[in-house]
This record gives C-alpha cells, structure tokens and sequence, in this order.
C-alpha cells in the first residue's frame, strides 16, 4: 500500500491490522472487522445516497450491504494529499456468487427480488450540507442528482435508434478496411441476421408504451442497483450480501433483472429450463405484471452483447483485436439460435 493510501486510513477511526490489494481497492483487516478502501469514483452526494440505501435496506429487510463508514470528521468521502477521493466501506469475508450452480443462481435472483421489494418506496436521501460551509436546516429532503437524472432518462427508443445508427456505421467502416481481420470478417458475416434482431427490438418497442413504468417509479421513488451481478454478490458464513450500489438510482426495475438474466443466460447458453427457474424465483416473491414482461421481452431480443463488441471494436485500436474479443463475437452469434428459442418458449416471441 503506497503511503498516500495510508494517509486516507489515518483519517479512520479503526487500528489497520494489515492490507491486501484487490481489483482496483484493497482489503483492509482492522480491530472492527474488514473493510474495503478504493477511490470514491462517484460523487459525495452520491456516496451518500449509497449508505442512504444500504441502512434503508438493513433496517427494513435486514439486507446486508457495503456500507460506506465515516471518518473522524464524520465525512464519508476522504482525500488524499495529492486530492483523490476515497471512500471506506464495511466488507464481507466470502466469495463471489457462481451464477453456474443452479441454487446460487436462484438465490441471487431471489435475492434481487428482495432488494426491488424494499427498494420500491426509499425515502428521499437527505441533502448534504453546501461544500462552502453549514446553512440553517430548512428540513427539505431531495434526492441524489443520480436519482434526479432518473426522472428525466433517454428514452429505449432513441438508444435503440442510436445503436442501430452505429452499428450500420460500424459495418460502412468495416466494408472500406483493407485487409480485414478476422474481427472484421465474422463481424460482416452475421451482421445482417444480428441486424435484424435490432431492429425487430425496436419495432416492438414503438407498439409498446413504458410510460407508467417509468411514472410510477418516478413517484414511487423506486430505486435500481444499477448494476447486479455475480461480481457484487458475496456469498458469506452469514448469508448473502450484496455489494457495489455506485450505480443505484430511480429507475425500472426490470433494467436489473433483465441485466442479470441476461448475464446469467449468456454463460448458460441461454438454456430455457435456467431462464424459466430465475423468473419462478424472482416472480415468487415480486410478482411480475404484463408491463414489466413486456420490457423484458424487448430488451433481451435487443442484440444488447453483439452491439457492445462492435461499439468496443470501433473505440478501440483497430490494428490489434484481442483474440478473447473475436471468441466473445463468435459465441454471441452460436448462441442466437438458442436465444431465439429461449424467447420463443418463455416470452412467445419469434423472429
């Protein structure tokens, strides 16, 4: 641990045991149990709307979740000499879930269904006090700017009609590349049946209106994790506990599920008996309406993985293409048949 990150310790009230490093943070052993330190990465309001959702979920369904902690100013966001932002969080001796065992997979989706029944009606975070010194309290709550961007999302229509531009973009640059790659050559190949999975998504979607999903999360103030996967699920001597709420926010609640079953179905080759189980659980305890199978459907007949390979391709160094890129591209396009049969049999759609 470099000694600036020491720094950011000494500003906690806890004795550092020893340290370990870990993808981009590190594990921090301490008198009061183990915690994570990394950079903030999110905003102060943001940071604290994480801790504002972590005790709402703990106090209302004793969900145990990465608490961010303060300092000994009572700052949950800490800064280093050099001015980066840290955050300290309460961490879980465990593992990540594996999404390939049928009863982990199941109790991560139930455990999402846990998560969206207390995260229905959060209350609003209070408002942190102005950076350049303390006002009289006037006793007004609002949300997290997060939150507030929520209020007003990019439609699924005009990302659809975006990524549809691009991906026809990507095809016209493709097309003039000399000599092309095996990247390029596979991409051309099966762009024309991947093409019109995108487009038949976003001709269901103009038949269909998500309007009171996204109104009644509005006024609901129904929250979103943002981004639920195996990653940010430990599996702990205590129980399930799930991790990483930088992305959480007002928003549908099927943007998760549909994440997570979509991740999950990608490594389970998008196997029908899988797929109908996670929705069983998840419905088991947060029954679905037809509205909200309804986005589902569109959104994983979306070719959602084949649009970010391509988006990836073409931000990237175009001279070399990781070989793991061209596998991924490969397996995207092996799996559609049983993707389309995953959707035939679970949501009555056929292409």
């Amino acid at each position: 641990m470099q000694d600036y990150e020491l720094s950011i310790l000494e500003q906690y009230p806890i004795n550092v045991k020893c340290t370990r490093k870990t993808r981009g943070a590190f594990f921090c052993d301490t008198d009061q149990g183990l915690f994570l330190l990394r950079e903030a990465g999110v905003s102060r309001r943001q940071v604290l709307l994480m801790r504002h959702v972590g005790v709402h979920l703990y106090r209302e369904g004793n969900m145990r979740t990465d608490l961010p902690v303060a300092n000994c100013d009572g700052e949950y966001v800490s800064t280093s000499p050099e001015g980066r932002n840290y955050i300290l969080k309460q961490w879980f001796r465990g593992r990540e879930c594996d999404i390939r065992k049928s009863r982990e997979l199941l109790d991560g989706t139930a455990g999402l269904a846990h998560l969206h029944r207390f995260m229905q009606q959060v209350p609003p975070c209070p408002d942190p006090e102005p950076e350049s010194g303390p006002e009289e309290d006037s006793g007004e709550r609002v949300q997290s700017p997060a939150a507030d961007a929520a209020f007003e999302p990019e439609s699924l229509k005009k990302e659809y009609e975006r990524h549809n531009r691009e991906l026809k973009k990507i095809r016209r640059f493709m097309r003039g590349q000399s000599p092309k790659g095996e990247f390029e050559m596979e991409f051309l190949r099966c762009f024309d049946g991947m093409y019109e999975w995108a487009r038949q998504a976003a001709e269901e979607l103009e038949r269909t209106d998500f309007g009171e999903l996204w109104d009644g999360a509005r006024e609901n103030g129904a929250m979103i994790h943002g981004d639920y996967n195996y990653h940010n699920i430990l599996v702990t001597a205590g129980g399930y506990a799930i991790t990483n709420f930088d992305r959480c926010r007002v928003g549908i609640q099927m943007e998760d599920l549909y994440y997570f079953l979509r991740k999950a179905m990608e490594k389970h080759g998008w196997n029908v008996r899988s797929g109908d189980h996670m929705l069983d659980a998840y419905s088991a305890i947060r029954p679905l309406s037809g509205t909200e199978i309804e986005y589902l459907k569109i959104r994983l007949i979306y070719p959602e993985k084949f649009w970010k390979l391509a988006d990836s391709y073409y931000c990237s160094n175009k001279a070399w293409i990781p070989a793991k890129n061209v596998e991924k591209l490969k397996t995207v396009v092996m799996q559609t048949e049983e993707k389309s049969r995953f959707l035939e049999q679970l949501f009555s759609f056929s292409l």
